[in-house]
């Protein structure tokens, strides 16, 4: 199987056109985990000489420094430093699960013409690192894939269309299930009555380390001094962040929204830890990848939906083989606040969740 590799990359050119940032990112990020120059070289390669000549044509650029070295005390990133770090951030976790989804129709592309391959398993699903995990350990597997990040109602239409052999989806755990299932039940087909589990996880809120605006409750978005970070309207945790703060009497329109609305969760952490929002609610892992707190509100299921005929077809027994394995689940289960140990299960719909046998 071959793979194919998106990845972003950007640039920052002076008015006479002279381009900074690719090497020089890199090694900020090394300086940033090092608290090296020295060693921040050796982890990019570079001689000593040549970062430090990079940093001095950086500065020239940019008409400030990026850098702050101490003799016997290392070196630390400036301001400007630090905001070009996080800037990249902001700008990976934005656009990588969509690079990652392309990625995965030009392989799928690849093997159907070099290989003559039978058609890959197509999946649409809203983003999560327990689809991502899956995506890896698909490649690792040489399983073709076709996978398409899309918010659960374009998945649901995709499957109801036959564009999809299965649609990712997550309902709340507890009294907010019918609430959620409600919204996508008249998204559904009648004979889209397969349910095959991924994983529990925790979403909650994403705060900046040691929490210093003092936010326990949902209540406390409404107050005027917390900026918060949305998702995309649309996307699932949208809607169960809306459902939630109607349900505790907390008016959406009273929170102080920043002026962008992020598509990833990934990207939700990124902006609150570039010091941009106070506090975003999204997944646990990429809360805990740039050293953010984290308070969790709830567990939800994440699980995909499929036709009773492709599950008894035997197209997807090759996928529930991986969903079941040792390996698998033990790297699901290592990401924060997942829990495998449904990952695999097949049910019908009203044996998953009570909201459905109504």
């Amino acid at each position: 199987m071959y793979k194919v590799v998106i990845e972003p990359r950007w640039s920052v050119a002076s008015s006479d056109g002279q381009r900074v940032l690719p090497p020089v990112l890199a090694l900020l990020i090394a300086v940033h985990e090092t608290g090296s120059l020295a060693a921040a070289a050796r982890r990019v390669d570079m001689s000593y000489r040549y970062a430090w000549g990079l940093l001095q044509q950086a500065q020239a650029t940019l008409g400030k420094p990026l850098l702050r070295a101490t003799r016997g005390r290392g070196a630390t990133l400036t301001e400007i430093g630090e905001r070009l770090l996080w800037a990249d951030k902001r700008i990976s976790a934005r656009l990588s699960p969509m690079l990652d989804s392309l990625a995965t129709e030009m392989e799928a592309e690849f093997d159907r013409v070099l290989r003559a391959q039978a058609l890959p398993l197509r999946v649409h699903a809203s983003h999560g690192f327990g689809v991502e995990t899956l995506r890896r350990c698909m490649a690792e597997r040489d399983m073709p894939l076709d996978l398409k990040y899309r918010s659960p109602d374009d998945a649901l239409a995709a499957l109801r269309s036959g564009a999809c052999d299965i649609a990712g989806l997550h309902l709340p755990i507890g009294e907010l299930e019918p609430v959620l299932y409600a919204h996508y039940r008249d998204r559904l087909d009648a004979d889209v009555d397969r349910v095959i589990h991924l994983a529990r996880r925790r979403q909650g809120l994403v705060l900046a380390p040691g929490n210093p605006r003092g936010i326990e409750t949902l209540q406390d978005l409404e107050r005027p001094d917390i900026r918060m970070i949305h998702r995309q309207p649309g996307s699932g945790t949208r809607l169960l962040l809306e459902a939630m703060l109607k349900r505790h009497g907390v008016a959406f329109d009273r929170i102080r929204a920043c002026d962008v609305e992020e598509l990833t969760h990934a990207a939700v952490s990124a902006y609150v830890a570039s010091g941009l929002a106070d506090v975003g609610f999204a997944l646990e892992p990429p809360a805990r990848r740039y050293g953010l707190d984290f308070h969790p509100l709830v567990t939800e299921h994440y699980f995909f939906l499929s036709h009773h005929d492709v599950l008894e077809s035997g197209r997807l027994d090759e996928l529930l083989e991986l969903l079941r394995s040792e390996g698998f689940r033990r790297q699901l289960g290592q990401l924060p606040g997942y829990d495998s140990t449904d990952c695999g299960r097949v049910q019908s719909l009203s044996e998953a969740f009570a909201a459905a046998r109504g």
